[in-house]
């Protein structure tokens, strides 16, 4: 069974980009006929012969390292989990998907107490009788007992700010309570201020610097800060892909940034990370901008991006990678047809990308990866059912993929993927 808790898992990063609906335009998209509308003619399940990864190593491991978290921390036992955490940063362990080990054992640490906030929280409006602030006042007087350490100060700072965005929300702007904005910015002045005496850079800790931007969504001088503190971030961890699409996403106008500041620090932290990803930082840093922001996409450097892409498949040609990658040309890119001509065209030409991912490098379906490119930023979005949401991520992809043999299979061959790529076999 798939475990509940890989939703906020792959959800981590993302919390960032929660809000960006508060701009979502009002206008609904022109009506364009759906890029991967099935063909009468062609049943994926019957035409594809390809494996599903529904439980792999990586999914095992974000399981165990959010439950040691979890573990250590409601039996108290902090000295081993924040030597845990300082060795698994100065290691750069990883998951397959490149989610931070010591993000991961953070998350755990805290999760009952922000659970429980989000759960009193639900509908926007806690009971009188919610023990809400208590979790929270239990991890600060953990903090005194540990003044020095900074993975435990890391844990308390997490937690007060996903609880600041619980009680946030992500809707427009408007029509969150004035008590619930003062009650997000009070968390987020916490958080600043337990982690003020920590610098990343002296302490070679990529969390702590990720923390500070995290802290820029509360902070009204974040516009001066926000490309410095990136620049830390990505130096410390320039193997992480997620810093730098975060990057991408505080550029835009909505956030702290704008569209010519956008291009300038993509092609900076291309530069930076050359070594790493080649032109790959560029497509990095546009990622996210691309599928959301029609503007960037209209003006992203289509040919710069397209090399990016290529040399990301160089760099890192593992499943999660391609199908990370797959699933956004084939899917996230298609949620927003419609809204602008000329993003369209750059949307087009980036989706067409999925041709070649698949017959050149896909050899294996990861459908929670499918499933989350369909969701694209909405990551507010409750999952009722981690079944039905992966089997959405798979039905997405099989579909994806037949659509890339259709001719193929419309003259009666069957798709076998192996190892070696994909075999053509008579039906």
């Amino acid at each position: 069974m798939t475990s509940p808790f890989i939703a906020r898992f792959h959800a981590l990063f993302d919390r960032l980009a929660a809000l960006l609906h508060l701009d979502r335009p009002l206008s609904q998209p022109l009506a364009l006929p759906s890029p991967h509308r099935p063909s009468p003619d062609i049943d994926p399940e019957h035409c594809l012969d390809i494996p599903v990864c529904d439980h792999g190593p990586g999914l095992r491991m974000h399981d165990d390292l959010f439950a040691r978290g979890q573990f250590l921390a409601r039996q108290e036992n902090w000295d081993d989990l924040a030597r845990t955490i300082a060795a698994a940063e100065a290691a750069r362990e990883c998951t397959p998907s490149g989610m931070p080990a010591a993000d991961l054992l953070a998350l755990g640490a805290r999760s009952d107490v922000v659970l429980g906030a989000e759960h009193a929280l639900l509908d926007g409006r806690p009971s009188r009788d919610a023990p809400l602030g208590a979790g929270i006042r239990a991890l600060e007087g953990v903090l005194r007992e540990y003044p020095d350490s900074y993975p435990v100060a890391l844990i308390v700072a997490l937690a007060h700010i996903d609880i600041g965005w619980a009680w946030r929300g992500a809707g427009w702007d408007a029509t969150v309570p004035r008590a619930n904005r003062s009650a997000f910015q009070r968390h987020f002045d916490r958080a600043q201020e337990i982690l003020a005496p920590y610098c990343g850079l002296e302490l070679n800790s990529p969390a702590v610097a990720a923390a500070r931007c995290a802290l820029l969504a509360g902070d009204p001088e974040a516009q001066a800060r926000v490309a410095d503190d990136y620049e830390d971030l990505i130096d410390l961890a320039p193997l992480n892909h997620r810093h730098m699409r975060a990057l991408g996403i505080h550029m835009l106008p909505r956030w702290f940034g704008g569209y010519d500041q956008l291009e300038l620090e993509a092609r900076r932290t291309a530069a930076r990370t050359q070594d790493v990803w080649g032109a790959g930082a560029y497509a990095w840093v546009y990622l996210d901008a691309v599928a959301m922001d029609e503007e960037a996409c209209a003006r992203v450097d289509l040919d710069f991006f397209l090399d990016g892409i290529q040399d990301i498949v160089a760099a890192r040609p593992d499943q999660p990678m391609i199908n990370l990658l797959t699933a956004y040309c084939a899917v996230t890119l298609q949620q927003r047809l419609g809204y602008d001509s000329t993003a369209d065209f750059a949307r087009t030409r980036i989706g067409d990308c999925a041709r070649w991912l698949i017959r050149d490098h896909l050899t294996e379906v990861h459908p929670l990866v499918w499933a989350h490119a369909a969701e694209g930023a909405d990551v507010a979005a409750r999952i009722t059912s981690s079944n039905r949401f992966a089997a959405r991520g798979r039905s997405d992809a099989l579909q994806a993929i037949s659509d890339s043999f259709a001719e193929d299979i419309l003259r009666g061959n069957r798709v076998r993927f192996t190892a070696e790529g994909p075999k053509l076999m008579p039906l």
